[in-house]
């Protein structure tokens, strides 16, 4: 193995699991195993309770100016480790070098907005009557949870970490079984930060953990980022335990193509966000509407994804069986009457046999009652739609059941702003394939893409990692009494 086995992480120690159970971690740019995880039980997760909640009191009561230094050091660690966080990120999860840097640039702007939060949680002081104050503070939750998915080892486990801690909660992570060396890291730069034992725990494990972090008394609130199938089990079985949850889930989004569409700025914009990541990010372009006349966009969007090389400017898929079923979809378009334009099944990268990738794929003159253009495929493939009008675009768009993400690529002022209001989808962009919101705007779809209120970074995931306090404060004995006091 390239790495020592993986352990949990409890009370800023490293520990073994008490399951004995173990998991090969296999790096999809080869196929060679590079390290093991435990499969833990629920009493390694009850152990990072415990910690957690020892250590709760006086992180909780730090004054939150302090607490935010730990994320200012932090933000230098992750930069003075950008190379070796990256590369683990490539080995594990499967990116090019150049996504995996872009993940850790993103985890640090995630940190920078963490940092910013004594400034956004100021609170109010009203003096409602005469010599009497009314006051609101946020005060932290608990122990909270946080599970996070394969496809950001780094960046996603940050949409969490630096929010919820310098908020003055104390957290459990649980990676991915998939990828959790990135997570591990993590761990040991916030040790390095200066973080306090017991405030940041790792519980390694698959779904006996996921549903012990569903039912333990112990644990406040629950983040889950993962496919919708398991976000719906998860917000219901950790809301039926009394819990909040936010639960972010799969997506389906949409970019609808005007004919007046710059055609190289969209074809650039439409491949990226197809391939970016290999297609395994739930903000990736999935399905393409083409509007009216637009067979010179399609062409340049095929020349674009037959510049796309796999092992090159293109990762891997997370394994072999999501390779599999990537080409399924792909094979059962093209029986069904669809078009493929770009063929990346079967694709082989030199010295990498038992690497799975899958190449850019572009399939056109696709259905929308055909599985391609509907379900969710977590891969490199474009599945192209034709429709004669706007309208019958968007109702399309609207149909699906998911909501993250819609791009519209027009010049038209007049078109985009109308694909803006009727879109039924959280995030939108004009002229732009991947609309993610930059700090401090708040990252969150709608519909089956989230299960909970509110989203999980920015401004909006405060109220959720936080509890409003209200106090009413009299002095003035001879101000009598009313109504008021």
């Amino acid at each position: 193995m390239r790495y020592e086995p993986v352990q949990n992480y409890i009370n800023g120690r490293l520990s073994v699991s008490s399951s004995g159970k173990m998991l090969n971690v296999i790096s999809p740019l080869d196929g060679e195993l590079i390290s093991s995880v435990p499969l833990s039980s629920a009493k390694d997760l009850d152990d990072a309770v415990k910690a957690a909640k020892v250590a709760f009191p006086a992180w909780s009561k730090t004054p939150i100016k302090e607490r935010v230094q730990v994320f200012f050091r932090y933000k230098y660690l992750l930069e003075k480790n950008i190379n070796e966080l990256s590369l683990l990120i490539c080995e594990e999860n499967g990116k090019t070098m150049a996504e995996a840097v872009a993940e850790i640039e993103k985890s640090i702007e995630l940190t920078e907005f963490a940092c910013s939060l004594p400034q956004l949680i100021t609170g109010e002081v009203l003096e409602v009557s005469k010599g009497i104050d009314c006051r609101t503070e946020r005060v932290p939750i608990g122990v909270v949870a946080s599970i996070v998915p394969f496809n950001f080892p780094a960046m996603v486990p940050n949409w969490t970490i630096p929010n919820a801690i310098a908020l003055g909660n104390c957290m459990i992570i649980k990676p991915s079984e998939k990828v959790p060396l990135t997570a591990a890291k993590i761990a040991q730069l916030l040790k390095e930060a200066g973080l306090p034992d017991g405030v940041f725990n790792i519980v390694n494990g698959d779904r006996e953990i996921v549903e012990a972090i569903c039912d333990h008394p112990g644990i406040e609130a629950v983040s889950f980022v993962g496919s919708t199938k398991i976000a719906k089990i998860v917000y219901q079985r950790s809301t039926q335990n009394l819990k909040r949850c936010l639960a972010l889930g799969g997506a389906k989004n949409h970019l609808l193509i005007l004919p007046d569409a710059k055609t190289e700025m969209t074809a650039q914009n439409v491949v990226a966000s197809m391939s970016g990541c290999a297609g395994q990010r739930c903000m990736a372009a999935s399905a393409m509407i083409g509007i009216g006349a637009v067979d010179h966009i399609v062409e340049k969007i095929c020349d674009e994804a037959k510049k796309i090389i796999p092992g090159k400017t293109l990762g891997a898929v997370i394994n072999k069986e999501a390779k599999e079923r990537i080409e399924k979809y792909i094979t059962e378009a093209e029986q069904q009457g669809a078009k493929v334009l770009v063929d990346g099944r079967h694709a082989e990268v030199a010295g990498k046999k038992n690497g799975t990738y899958v190449g850019p794929t572009v399939i056109d003159f696709v259905k929308p009652d055909m599985a391609v253009a509907k379900e969710e495929i977590f891969g490199p493939v474009i599945s192209i739609m034709r429709t004669n009008t706007l309208d019958e675009a968007i109702a399309i768009e609207n149909a699906n059941p998911y909501g993250n993400a819609a791009s519209v690529f027009t010049q038209n002022g007049g078109y985009a702003r109308y694909v803006m209001e009727k879109a039924s989808a959280g995030m939108i962009g004009v002229n732009v394939g991947v609309p993610v919101p930059r700090e401090p705007f708040s990252f969150g779809g709608w519909n089956e893409s989230r299960f909970g209120v509110g989203d999980i970074t920015g401004k909006s995931s405060i109220e959720f990692w936080t509890k409003l306090k209200k106090s009413t404060i009299k002095w003035n004995p001879e101000a009598g009494v009313n109504w008021m006091s």
